[in-house]
């Protein structure tokens, strides 16, 4: 993937691309050559050092069109901010930054098919064998997946008003939770691909069924392809880990190594989040130093995922805790979080095995088992997190160093239809200025 230049203006960044199955794509030189793109930014870099590389990781979007308009939008946001880069230069008169972007694979299911119509009659339906298409995309087209898709599809084309799931399809919907490697579902301290409750078709289907009779935002959850939408959105929570954890740490690794002195900031979105906290921790395996901040934007991964002592599972740590406890961020670690995100709000407890959750502003003592942090912020780690709210781009938060910032954001990421609501609405000046002060530090 060569190197982008955005829209009417001078700046660029490096684009790197990863597969379904969490492999650097082979294509991808900008000089035509074929070799991974990871490999030359390594080059270039080398031979032309910057100050500071700023990483992001998109998370709710599924081609690339998508992810080279997000970053687009992300970076100019950053570019624009005058102000913030002249109090980068101030602190660092050789200031020089390098952006990259980094796209996989990451649709858990489109808008169109959680219209009211969903995939029944009329001319905005989706036609049901498109739709079976789509989701062998998303999901791999292996025969295990397929079987087992043929099964539940050919349910819901002649039985779109089940009542329960038929026999049949509950075996192929464990059969695809087994294709898809996704277990059991092993709680709350889990992997971010693990922690929800047992998959039961049988129950998330009824759950869905009800959530649906409850005007769900005006999206149809429901149906017989109800715990298939559950399925793809850990599928995709998988696909988040596998990318943070192996290619992308590993390059992230070597940049410190051949830059000893470059500043690294990362900044995720939605299950983007996932990929920069498996950058951070990999398997037990750390990067040669901490990177110098990150932000979590709107995160699609547990609450508690940075936790040291669960309070709804006493005496075990969220998964990504080590980040925490071994300062593998040296800076500050900044969060959102909106009442208008419905995508982490609302189908995030749903999919984990639970029914929705509306009330943003719970106590410590009263916060849900299941909860994305771009509705709760990290949670469970009082001495390190400090309550905030977003703020207008003029403001100075003194963000310090080793500290957890999680900002209310409901006041400026608010915008947004569809399914996901306003969980995409992060280019404003507000998030990028946020960044760069988090940046600063």
């Amino acid at each position: 993937m060569p190197f982008r230049q955005i829209p009417d203006t001078d700046a660029t960044y490096a684009l790197i691309a990863f597969n379904k199955d969490g492999v650097e794509r082979t294509d991808d030189r900008p000089d035509g050559r074929n070799g991974i793109m990871t490999a030359r930014i390594l080059e270039d870099v080398t031979a032309n050092p910057p100050t500071n590389i700023f990483l992001f990781s998109h998370g709710w979007k599924g081609d690339m069109p998508a992810a080279i308009d997000q970053y687009n939008r992300w970076i100019k946001a950053m570019i624009d901010r005058a102000p913030d880069i002249a109090r980068m230069k101030s602190a660092n008169p050789a200031f020089k930054p390098f952006f990259i972007g980094l796209h996989w694979p990451s649709l858990p299911w489109g808008d169109d098919e959680l219209a009211p119509a969903g995939f029944a009659t009329g001319e905005d339906a989706v036609p049901l064998g498109r739709l079976k298409e789509n989701y062998l995309e998303r999901l791999g087209d292996t025969p295990e997946i397929r079987q087992a898709l043929d099964v539940i599809f050919k349910e819901a084309r002649e039985n779109a008003a089940a009542t329960e799931l038929s026999p049949e399809v509950i075996t192929a919907y464990e059969r695809l939770n087994d294709a898809l490697g996704l277990g059991g579902g092993a709680g709350v301290a889990a992997p971010p691909d693990a922690d929800r409750e047992p998959f039961d078709p049988e129950a998330s289907f009824q759950r869905a069924q009800v959530e649906s009779a409850a005007a769900f935002g005006g999206f149809d959850w429901g149906g017989v392809l109800s715990p298939l939408r559950q399925l793809s959105f850990w599928t995709m929570k998988k696909r988040a880990r596998t990318v943070g954890q192996s290619g992308m740490h590993a390059f992230v690794a070597a940049l410190q190594r051949a830059l000893p002195a470059v500043r690294i900031h990362l900044m995720g979105h939605s299950f983007g989040c996932i990929v920069v906290s498996s950058i951070l921790q990999s398997n037990g395996q750390t990067l040669p130093r901490p990177v110098d901040s990150a932000v979590l934007v709107q995160g699609a991964l547990s609450l508690w995922a940075y936790c040291g002592d669960i309070p709804v599972a006493k005496g075990r740590p969220g998964f990504y805790n080590s980040i925490v406890s071994r300062r593998a961020v040296r800076g500050p670690l900044v969060t959102t979080r909106s009442k208008f995100d419905t995508a982490v709000g609302t189908f995030y407890p749903l999919a984990a095995g639970l029914g929705r959750q509306v009330d943003f502003d719970v106590s410590e003592e009263k916060l849900p088992k299941y909860g994305g942090v771009g509705a709760f912020g990290i949670r469970g780690l009082p001495t390190r997190v400090v309550q905030d709210a977003l703020q207008p781009a003029t403001h100075d938060y003194n963000f310090r160093a080793g500290m957890i910032y999680n900002l209310e954001a409901s006041a400026f990421i608010k915008k947004g239809g569809g399914a996901s609501g306003a969980h995409s609405d992060i280019d404003g000046a507000e998030v990028a200025h946020a960044i760069w002060q988090a940046a600063l530090v």
